[in-house]
């Protein structure tokens, strides 16, 4: 056998060279090529995510480094220390080393799309239909008062991320591991750290375990102390370090409710201590709303004398205690008054609130003196205030966080025209999504109930497995949306605090209003097959489950009662009237 000289064999390919160029490649093309697929198949979710994507990009290059806003001192300059928890800080604190100002608003915008991403892809899991799942997102990306809350440097989306992660996390599986429980518990708990008003997310995680784990009751209590020892780790850790800073054991050391029920009582039949009276705000003092009352350095509530031998606290919660036993009902009227505002048509001022402008867009670097001021130059100065009761030092914006302000006239105008000109969810869709959710909310249980009924906890995990992990889905985000919105609401009004009813709402909506058509369509299928000749249905058709996207789901006589039959007749019947026998086909693709 003749050998090739050295110099004339063929070179080889070495692992690193062409060859894995080529199938790096083509690795390439093949995720490309499946991108543009799946963005095909999710054309309106991927309409919604680019326009989206479009808004944030203008609100980016309209305002530099980011806009600010008063609460904003807290977390760079640690004004009013123990005002409020501040795991945002922490948050900056990171990004800051690598970043400035505008580097945060970009993560944050960043943020509001994987939320929505988030959402979509736990609703199609469900078999949501796509269509009815990209509505369901279109308020967080395309809505106005979202993509100002993004480009402010506040904790607030950071929070909405927080909870939407958990959330998603808690549902993603039919039974939750003890893994996702561990990891939604130390998310939820996080999220109160950003803003106290996360610890109510406690609750739909509960709820959610309580409904969906089966094995009897020392398992749901087993996964249920899981849970909550994990939301309670971040919670208890923050607390104690407060604590050993020689600071109160809390998340922080204020939220009371003395500003609303200062705001709500008629102080002239109101029966009072002496020393209490100068607590009760005059008329004038009350129209300027529960914010001024809880938080200016000129409210009553600041500069009441305490006698010797008494404390401010201790004061305000007697005054607290007398307006309750005295005057309940105007304090109810206020705060459900409150509660409805939110479903208003359009977004305008409301008395004795935090101003809505401070929410909008601007025309021109927006100013809040004295926390916030802007020279002609641009140069920000910044009144710093340790406490209400003590004087304002000033200085300018560190350089390092950004530099001076700009602001691109044009494209911030277009953003303010688009804002006041109806880019914003309207309060009756909020509404509509309310209902739905609420009605969702209330099969899921009644289903619950009518299983526990017929066949006992054993019937826990095939129930969950079924349709029923729709309407869990709808009520776990309702709950969640009820809880947040609620409870804020105790303490003020405020077009801010609603924000997250736009992660929480329309899903829960959109969930609600599929698991109240699936139910109505059962119950048609199921009255035209009574009168029926039975057959024994197949076997394959009985092991069907929704749990995957894309599987059908079971008949409906599969669904209900303990006899599964079904007849040829009534199949026909349901494919002919579009029943959720393939997930593909519902959604009209």
């Amino acid at each position: 056998m003749i050998q090739q000289p050295p110099e004339l064999a063929q070179p080889q390919a070495s692992p690193a060279g062409p060859s894995a160029g080529a199938s790096a490649g083509r690795r390439l093309r093949r995720l490309s090529a499946r991108a543009l697929t799946t963005a095909r198949e999710h054309w309106l979710a991927t309409a919604l995510l680019v326009a989206g994507l479009a808004l944030r990009v203008l609100a980016l290059i309209a305002y530099h480094p980011a806009l600010l806003y008063v609460d904003t001192l807290k977390y760079l300059y640690n004004a009013w220390p123990g005002a409020d928890p501040l795991g945002y800080k922490v948050i900056l604190k990171v990004i800051l080393v690598f970043g400035d100002l505008g580097t945060v608003a970009v993560i944050q915008h960043l943020l509001g799309l994987a939320m929505a991403v988030a959402i979509y892809a736990l609703l199609v899991r469900r078999e949501v239909p796509r269509w009815l799942a990209a509505i369901a997102i279109a308020p967080v990306l395309l809505d106005a008062y979202q993509l100002q809350a993004e480009q402010t440097i506040m904790p607030d989306v950071w929070f909405e991320a927080l909870a939407v992660a958990g959330i998603v996390l808690l549902l993603w599986q039919r039974v939750p591991s003890n893994r996702f429980l561990i990891a939604t518990g130390l998310i939820f708990g996080a999220s109160a750290l950003v803003r106290q008003i996360g610890e109510v997310l406690i609750l739909p995680g509960l709820i959610y375990v309580l409904i969906v784990v089966p094995g009897g009751w020392r398992r749901i209590l087993r996964d249920g102390a899981t849970l909550t020892v994990a939301f309670l780790i971040p919670i208890i850790g923050y607390s104690g370090l407060n604590y050993l800073r020689g600071e109160h054991f809390g998340l922080s050391s204020e939220g009371s409710i003395a500003g609303r029920i200062a705001e709500s009582v008629d102080c002239a039949t109101l029966k009072l201590a002496p020393a209490e009276r100068p607590i009760c705000p005059t008329p004038s003092q009350q129209a300027k709303g529960a914010d001024w009352l809880e938080h200016s350095r000129l409210s009553p509530l600041k500069t009441f004398p305490v006698p010797p031998g008494m404390t401010r606290n201790g004061m305000i919660s007697a005054f607290d205690s007398a307006a309750e036993s005295q005057q309940p009902l105007r304090i109810i009227g206020s705060y459900l008054r409150d509660t409805v505002r939110i479903f208003a048509l359009t977004k305008d001022q409301v008395p004795g609130t935090t101003p809505i402008s401070r929410w909008r867009f601007q025309a021109s670097y927006p100013s809040y003196p004295p926390e916030i001021t802007t020279r002609p130059d641009g140069q920000i100065i910044l009144g710093i205030q340790v406490k209400t009761t003590q004087p304002f030092s000033y200085q300018p914006l560190n350089p390092a966080y950004g530099g001076k302000a700009e602001v691109d006239v044009p494209v911030a105008q277009f953003l303010r025209d688009y804002q006041l000109g109806g880019g914003y969810t309207p309060g009756p869709l909020l509404a509509i999504f309310t209902i739905a959710g609420l009605a969702g909310s209330l099969l899921a249980l009644a289903r619950r109930a009518q299983a526990l009924r017929r066949r006992g906890r054993a019937g826990r995990a095939d129930e969950a497995s079924l349709a029923q992990q729709t309407a869990l889905a709808c009520l776990i985000f309702f709950t969640a949306a009820a809880g947040i919105l609620l409870v804020s609401d105790i303490f003020e009004f405020s077009w801010r605090y609603q924000l997250p009813a736009l992660v929480t709402l329309p899903p829960a909506g959109a969930l609600g209003i599929w698991v109240l058509w699936r139910a109505r369509h059962r119950v048609a299928v199921t009255t035209t097959t009574d009168d029926a000749q039975p057959v024994t249905a197949p076997a394959s058709a009985i092991a069907l489950s929704n749990d995957t996207p894309g599987t059908p789901a079971p008949g409906p006589a599969l669904s209900t009662g303990s006899n599964p039959l079904i007849t040829g007749a009534g199949i026909l019947r349901r494919r002919a009237a579009g029943d959720l026998s393939g997930h593909r086909h519902d959604q009209g693709q």
